[in-house]
């Protein structure tokens, strides 16, 4: 039994981050660890007082705040308990990559913690990630392959959270899965989109090498559908493999169609992002996009902008400044934004924590040019709300300098040259694949998991996707299933 007395004898409190002085002179975590060698870290006695405080409430609304429905109040107690062998088997029960959303998830449970309600939620997310470094720690995280095989093969194509995520679930359940990845490495986003500071890569191989041991082939630098030498063709993958799950990602970025756009020096956010992190991880000295001593203009103020921002502080330049065409958030809630929503309020991530500066309510009119040809600044003006819809305040214009621009919009759609229109697949109005209630395209035997069908969404979406999108392949594939189906396609979060 949980102590229902806890949240009133202890503050919420978090982990400290390192020195700004210090971390942006390195690509390492920005939070003090284990890992990294530093004395200052956390407390596990401090982790255990933080879970002491949830409440195992009577309706846990962290379950439905979470899409992967994770046990929250259960491997809270354990936690406080000590009992990390039991914690890890509670939540690898829910969820394949604890360590991957207790980083870079921005924690909806939290918001519906029924302790928001003074917001003042439990630390989910900071425990979920004390146990799966317990478990690695004590060596609780073990290989755990099929003691059956069913001899059909499935090829999954992407290798981000929900491809990975489907790939362990149908290996565990005895198919022989392939995991194809266009890029040389393997993880998708996690591997060349999420910054090293957010999450080192060391993270992410140890989980890779724990899906190699129970039989996940992973094969890298084919693009399938792509009709280029040497890649597999969609005929190939048709007749070679019984089952394919799509999950390449929604990577068509969201561009600025502003005159001037053809300037050089304005780039999509994921044309930079893995330069920097080949940068971080030593496979490049001097990336073909770099921001030292340049002015840093950055479109768009959500997660990919704040990656933007914390990269470019890393490389050295010289001021950045972050744009958001929507207003402020607010400090608290709204009256319209209730608990147990995800709190739409003002956050500071650690890039924003490193400096640079944000200008809210304000749009970019046209990029203006140099002789040369290059970016030189942005003539952007003030906007408000009017009926629903954005006008410029007159009188607002002014010009932003800028050496370097980067577009961090969001994203539109899935990419159909090559694979999505080889396989002949049909799409949404969303630009995402169209699938059923069992996650199957217009394609039989072609299924579709995360942002490539939702369009993009968060980390615990996709490894619920993937782990979804398993169990209905499973049941395809051999008439029944055990896998757990944690959401359905059209499952959206609260709100």
């Amino acid at each position: 039994m949980a102590d229902s007395t806890g949240f009133l004898k202890h503050e919420r409190a978090l982990p400290p981050r390192r020195p700004v002085n210090v971390r942006i002179l390195d690509w390492k975590d920005v939070y003090l660890s284990r890992q990294n060698g530093e004395d200052a870290v956390f407390p596990v006695p401090a982790v255990r007082q933080q879970a002491a405080r949830c409440m195992d409430c009577g309706i846990p609304f962290c379950h439905h705040g979470c899409p992967l429905g994770n046990l929250i109040p259960e491997w809270n107690d354990l936690a406080r308990r000590d009992d990390w062998t039991e914690a890890i088997e509670r939540l690898h029960a829910t969820n394949n990559f604890p360590e991957f959303t207790g980083k870079l998830c921005p924690a909806p449970c939290e918001g519906s913690c029924v302790l928001n309600l003074q917001e003042s939620p439990v630390t989910i997310k900071q425990i979920e990630w004390e146990i799966i470094d317990q478990a690695f720690q004590r060596d609780l995280v073990r290989p755990v392959p099929p003691q059956e095989h069913t001899g059909k093969k499935v090829a999954v194509i992407g290798s981000g959270p929900a491809g990975l995520a489907a790939a362990q679930q149908l290996t565990r359940a005895g198919h022989d899965v392939t995991v194809f990845e266009r890029a040389d490495r393997v993880g998708g986003l996690l591997r060349y989109g999420i910054p090293e500071f957010k999450m080192e890569k060391a993270v992410l191989d140890r989980r890779l090498d724990q899906m190699r041991a129970e039989g996940t082939r992973f094969v890298t630098g084919v693009e399938v559908g792509s009709g280029r030498d040497g890649d597999l063709t969609v005929e190939q993958l048709r007749s070679e493999y019984d089952a394919v799950v799509l999950a390449g990602g929604a990577t068509i970025g969201r561009d600025l169609p502003a005159p001037g756009r053809e300037l050089a020096g304005i780039h999509l956010a994921m044309e930079y992002l893995p330069f920097g992190n080949r940068q971080a991880l030593g496979e490049l000295d001097e990336p073909p996009i770099d921001a030292k001593g340049k002015h840093v203009v950055i479109i768009g103020g959500g997660d990919t902008g704040a990656d933007c921002l914390g990269t470019a502080h890393r490389q050295g330049a010289l001021s950045v400044t972050q744009l958001e065409i929507m207003p402020a958030p607010p400090d608290r809630r709204a009256d319209n934004n209730p608990w147990p929503t995800y709190p739409m309020v003002m956050r500071v991530s650690s890039a924003h924590e490193e400096g640079g500066e944000r200008l809210y309510s304000v749009n970019t009119e046209r990029f203006l040019g140099d002789e040369q040809g290059n970016v030189r600044a942005l003539l952007i003006h003030d906007v408000e709300r009017v009926d629903g819809r954005f006008q410029k305040v007159e009188g607002t214009e002014r010009e932003l300098p800028a050496d370097l621009v980067f577009l961090a919009m969001g994203f539109t759609g899935a990419q159909r040259a090559g694979l999505v229109d080889a396989l002949g697949v049909e799409l949404d109005a969303r630009g995402g694949i169209a699938r059923d209630g069992e996650f199957m395209s217009t394609v039989p035997g072609v299924f579709v998991a995360g942002d490539m069908g939702r369009g993009q969404s968060l980390i615990v979406w996709a490894i619920a996707e993937g782990r979804a999108a398993a169990g209905a392949v499973d049941t395809w594939l051999t008439g029944s299933s055990m896998l757990p189906r944690p959401v359905t396609p059209t499952a959206v979060a609260l709100h």
